[in-house]
């Protein structure tokens, strides 16, 4: 078992191949000692300095301020001295706010923790152990329970808390986080990933400063702008060297991640459930569940850490049928038709894609109420007979008919004003009362935090489904939440809504996928605003950006594949001029970017050019050929078009080193320069490896006919020029005799 208690020296030992993480008990308090390269041996108390002065309370009664002002703690609290930031704040009826947690026991189990209606990783007792520390705070008869699960094979470890009210009048927790992490500084950069709608998850990389500093979103999802993610690494870390240490939270809502650094030079890492606008009634005997962090070691850059990632995501957290299986290739009208289309026009659609070989056609935002523009009619989810003469199931058979599955579009946590729905029930929508709420376009949000409102919205996505053979479902959530009240709370539950929205919307998802197990889900928020580990534990995938150029895409999907698998990025091939920013791309540029992705399409197949629809069958069957590949392999960043503002390259190496694909994108040329030398990753350094080109002119230069792979790795590859802008290359590197 990968976690053990050293009775002797009062010290937790959490093992992973190739890291430790140990927590000590000082004079009851729980502390953080270490975390980092693995080490042998558990005597590590003294890394607490407990033994120096301002020395534990019980020894210095007179400087208990100082002591909970530097002490290393492993879940900090506040109003009681520790200045620092806190993970949990709590308010008695009577307004007092201070907390003071002692350890009492502790339990070690095989599995992974249970987290009652939230997403969390999973694992049997051959996968991973859990630790269960409980901690009490007399006064006000709170127990908490910290959280941590350690895998046997994976440089992991997942915390999340438990916080119950044991005592005899209500409290309320103003702030409630998942995960605090207390180490000394040693010159260490914050990695964060930022952006807009349309600009997803670009990196950012700073140098930690003295105070505060770090990502959150109040947005009522983890959004566009920020990202629930963030990684602290050495100053000189880079994509294969130096240790970083990476922070995933769990969750689709308001978030915060915080650095803080301190006067002494120590670093506390806080990640959780934002406590702006937060504020949770704990009943007497009642617990409040916090989401999970997942947090990764590398010692091997930010490659290693993405290795973790992806296979405890790929592995432990996407569930369901498609998880270990090949996606669909998917037609998606929506930059085909947007609200223009009808029946006859999407089986002409159809009938076109059927013969290059896509195999869905998803039916997007239009096809219902009075639906032919963004601004009325979501929550009326009833098909609109105008446009789909004859009905839904008419039109899904039909298409079935040709060969292709059916996909559909659901915005169900929406509410038009222009609506039924809201006619009937203007008080479901989100808003103060005696202030106008604002639309953002043209639409308000559904007050989920309602049992009445959270069935409605559930069983009519459940009707449709029922109503005809639908095989996939893109749910959608395009706007954010603000003028958070709800007619059906009580004044002192009104800082619940936030949380209660994104527990419903879990709630409707796991039952979703439970009452249509076959059916294959992919999250959306206005593009990429929901990219969050908490949705893929419902769905396998997630529309990755609304911004479907290639170009734009590599800074996009290269900051989302630093925390997520390649499946689970929704990737299309689109029209050109691209409908985002207006720039034309080869068709097969488009192709390779969105390979390393779900892959599909969103254009109208009956107007392209003909050279460029001769491309579509080359391309699904380089899909088909490589998916497996791109879905399992290790990925590795090579060059960053960001950071070098002339060419991208990124590979995917099988598990057992035998075949590796690399995508190298030129984005900018330049007259008279030699060919570029690209070191790849990964390999066998003492296999022999043939390289080509699918889909391309072979390398007529005089070249070696096998390389190494020590020299492929060492050495590199030369990749010539092309001429002009946006084009790319597909290289694909196979050992000798297979």
């Amino acid at each position: 078992m990968s976690i053990s208690f050293d009775s002797a020296h009062d010290v937790f030992s959490l093992e992973t191949p190739n890291s430790s993480y140990s927590i000590a008990l000082a004079d009851g308090f729980v502390g953080h000692a270490y975390y980092g390269k693995k080490i042998s041996g558990t005597d590590v108390a003294y890394l607490l300095r407990t033994n120096e002065a301002p020395f534990v309370p019980s020894k210095n009664e007179r400087d208990r301020l100082s002591f909970y002002d530097t002490f290393p703690c492993e879940y900090p609290c506040g109003g009681i001295g520790d200045f620092r930031g806190s993970a949990l704040d709590v308010r008695t009826e009577k307004g007092h706010n201070a907390v003071c947690l002692r350890y009492i026991s502790h339990k070690i189990t095989g599995g992974a923790a249970l987290l009652e209606g939230l997403p969390a990783v999973t694992g049997n007792e051959e996968d991973c152990s859990t630790l269960e520390l409980l901690c009490r705070d007399d006064v006000t008869g709170l127990e908490v329970t910290l959280l941590y699960t350690v895998y046997e094979k994976l440089d992991a470890i997942a915390r999340a808390v438990r916080i119950s009210n044991r005592g005899k009048t209500p409290l309320y927790l103003t702030k409630a986080l998942s995960a605090a992490f207390d180490m000394d500084n040693r010159d260490f950069d914050l990695l964060t990933l930022h952006g807009s709608w349309a600009r997803e998850r670009r990196i950012n990389r700073r140098r930690i400063a003295p105070g505060k500093q770090g990502v959150c979103s109040v947005r009522g999802e983890s959004s566009h702008q920020e990202h629930p993610f963030t990684a602290v690494c050495t100053h000189n870390a880079d994509e294969d060297s130096g240790e970083v240490y990476g922070f995933s939270f769990v969750y689709s809502g308001n978030f915060i991640a915080d650095a803080q650094l301190d006067q002494f030079n120590s670093l506390r890492l806080l990640m959780g459930i934002n406590p702006d606008s937060f504020c949770w009634k704990l009943g007497t005997g009642e617990t409040f569940t916090c989401p999970q962090v997942v947090l990764a070691y590398s010692a091997e850059g930010f490659n290693g850490m993405s290795h973790v990632y992806h296979d405890i995501y790929r592995n432990h957290l996407i569930r369901g049928e498609y998880r270990d299986k090949m996606r669909p290739v998917l037609l998606n009208n929506w930059e085909a038709t947007y609200f223009d289309f009808n029946t006859d026009k999407l089986i002409s659609i159809a009938k076109e894609a059927a013969k290059d070989g896509i195999e869905m056609l998803v039916m997007d935002d239009g096809w219902f109420g009075k639906r032919n523009s963004d601004n009325c009619s979501l929550g009326d989810w009833k098909v609109n007979e105008d446009k789909l003469r004859g009905g839904l199931s008419y039109l899904v058979n039909e298409v079935n008919k040709l060969g292709l599955k059916f996909g559909i579009w659901f915005e169900p946590e929406m509410i038009s004003p222009d609506s039924d729905l809201y006619r009937t029930h203007p008080d479901w929508a989100l808003a103060i009362p005696g202030r106008t709420a604002g639309l953002s376009r043209n639409q308000y949000v559904l007050d989920l935090s309602r049992p009445e409102a959270e069935e409605y919205a559930y069983n009519s996505v459940a009707a449709v489904l029922h109503s005809a053979n639908i095989g996939y479902v893109k749910w959608d959530m395009n706007r954010q939440l603000a003028d958070v009240g709800s007619a059906a709370l009580p004044a002192d539950r009104q800082g619940e809504i936030f949380h209660r929205y994104v527990l419903a919307v879990y709630r409707m998802q796991e039952r979703l996928i439970t009452e249509f197990p076959h059916l294959l889900l992919e999250n959306c928020s206005g593009g990429g605003a929901r990219f969050d580990p908490g949705m893929l534990y419902y769905s396998p995938q997630i529309w990755c950006s609304d911004d479907t150029d290639a170009i734009e895409r590599l800074s996009i999907q290269e900051g989302t594949a630093l925390v997520y698998p390649l499946s689970t990025m929704g990737a299309h091939v689109s029209t050109c001029p691209n409908h985002a920013c207006g720039r034309v791309t080869p068709f097969r540029t488009r192709g390779y970017v969105a390979l390393s992705g779900t892959f599909g399409y969103e254009l109208d197949i009956t107007k392209i050019p003909a050279e460029d629809r001769a491309l579509i069958p080359v391309q699904i069957a380089l899909y088909k050929k490589f998916n497996e590949l791109v879905r399992t392999g290790d990925y590795y960043r090579i060059a960053s078009y960001s950071q070098n503002n002339e060419y991208d390259c990124w590979e995917c190496v099988s598990r057992d080193k035998k075949q590796a694909l690399v995508t190298f994108v030129q984005v900018l040329n330049h007259p008279n320069f030699h060919s570029r030398k690209i070191c790849f990753r990964g390999l066998d350094p003492v296999k022999e490896y043939k390289v080509s080109f699918p889909d391309d002119e072979p390398d007529r230069r005089e070249m070696p006919a096998s390389f190494t792979g020590s020299t492929l790795m060492n050495a590199g590859y030369t990749i010539p020029r092309m001429w002009g802008d946006f084009h790319a290359k597909l290289i694909y590197i196979q050992e000798l005799g297979t």
